[in-house]
Parts: C-alpha cells; structure tokens; sequence
C-alpha cells in the first residue's frame, strides 16, 4: 500500500490559522508560527471580552440609573430598594432606558419607589 503524506492536512489547518489572522499586522497575518500565536491570543481576548461585556454593560445602565436617581434627590441604593419594596420589578437595562427616553416616567418611578419605603 502506498504511504499517505500529511500535506494536504497540513495545508488545510495552515489554511483555517491564516485566515483566522487575516488583517492582523506585519508576519502575524503572513507567516503560521506567528498566526498561530496571535490567532490563540486573540481568542483568549474574545472568551474574556464576553464576560467583560456583560459587566461592562450592567455598570452603564447602573450609573443611567443612578444619574436620573440624583435628579430626583434620591440615591441609587435607596431607590432599588424602594422599588423591590414597591413589588416594581423591572430589570436595571429597562429602567437605565426608562431614565433616557421617558424621564417624566422615571420620576414616576421614584415617586413610587420613596412611598413604598
């Protein structure tokens, strides 16, 4: 029987590395040692970054929320728990978006969250 040769293997995951690094600066994108490395690095950063992100976004609308709180004279801390007091339970993401777009409802909001306590 004739022996297999691994090139066309080798090739293809040569291949599949090199375009993962397409775009990547200098021999990074060119060269497969290099690639290799980067494109490991770099999925290292997109795993990290997809827990960051759900933290990163959490601490925004805490600090929308927080804000509009302050216009209100009331503190943040105050005002979650006058809310779960108040049996309103709507998650941080819709009230950071209530304290942009509507803040004659956000008022509402505190009113009822400072009766509740």
């Amino acid at each position: 029987m004739a022996r297999v040769k691994g090139a066309l293997a080798t090739r293809k995951r040569r291949k599949k590395i090199l375009k993962l690094a397409k775009g990547y600066w200098g021999a990074k994108s060119k060269h497969f040692k290099m690639a290799k490395e980067a494109v490991m690095k770099s999925g290292n950063y997109a795993y990290i970054g997809r827990k960051q992100r759900k933290r990163d976004f959490r601490r925004l609308w805490i600090t929308r929320i927080s804000s509009g709180c302050k216009a209100n004279g009331i503190n943040y801390s105050t005002f979650m728990n006058g809310l779960k007091k108040a049996g309103i339970t709507l998650n941080r993401k819709m009230l950071s978006e209530i304290a942009i777009a509507d803040p004659e409802a956000f008022t509402a909001l505190v009113e009822q969250a400072k009766a509740a306590l």
